[in-house]
């Protein structure tokens, strides 16, 4: 696999490099896995997406598998505990914004039959295919991913900034930002 050419923000890390090739920009429409993201990329910000994958494993385990049924119920004890958990990003705004976020998520559920639902609905179920040359050359932000964070912020969601939004968007192939030249341009399209 070392002679395909990949996105070249991944090259070079064996994690960076399996997450590109199996995970990113692969169109998830699962609860489940949109929830993980989500959560995720929350942690993520501020951060290196590759501090984040290299604890994934941690944050599974920290956050029941990331069961947003049973994270919207997190007392605050339990959140005091993931406080002192050093396999996971120990900050305490973002771990109070799960358990929000856990709980605005059932919430659209309940409005809309699914987060799936609700999420592609903001791209009329069909990924934004995006044609760059260089992954350098893609957007922090687009103004869908303003709009979108602005309709989450308005449902109490938080840490979902426009920025935030966007990379959730790349990572679960709402947008399609892999190189052009990249094996997986054309594969996850």
């Amino acid at each position: 696999m070392n002679s395909l050419h990949r996105c070249g923000w991944c090259v070079g890390d064996d994690l960076y490099e399996t997450y590109h090739d199996k995970e990113w920009g692969v169109p998830v429409y699962d609860d489940e896995t949109l929830f993980e993201f989500l959560t995720l990329e929350t942690f993520q910000a501020g951060l290196s997406w590759i501090t984040i994958l290299r604890r994934r494993e941690n944050f599974r385990k920290a956050f029941d598998d990331f069961d947003y049924k049973k994270i919207a119920l997190y007392t605050q004890d339990k959140m005091d505990s993931l406080l002192l958990d050093a396999g996971i990003i120990r900050n305490k705004l973002k771990v109070k914004a799960t358990v929000t976020n856990a709980q605005a998520f059932i919430k659209i559920q309940e409005e809309f039959g699914s987060f799936s639902k609700y999420i592609w609905g903001f791209v009329d179920d069909k990924p934004i295919r995006n044609n760059l040359k260089n992954y350098k050359s893609a957007p922090a932000n687009t103004p869908l991913s303003d709009t979108i964070s602005k309709d989450l912020k308005k449902r109490g969601f938080k840490f979902v900034g426009t920025t935030v939004v966007y990379a959730h968007m790349q990572a679960t192939g709402m947008v399609n930002d892999h190189e052009v030249g990249c094996f997986r341009y054309s594969e996850v399209s």
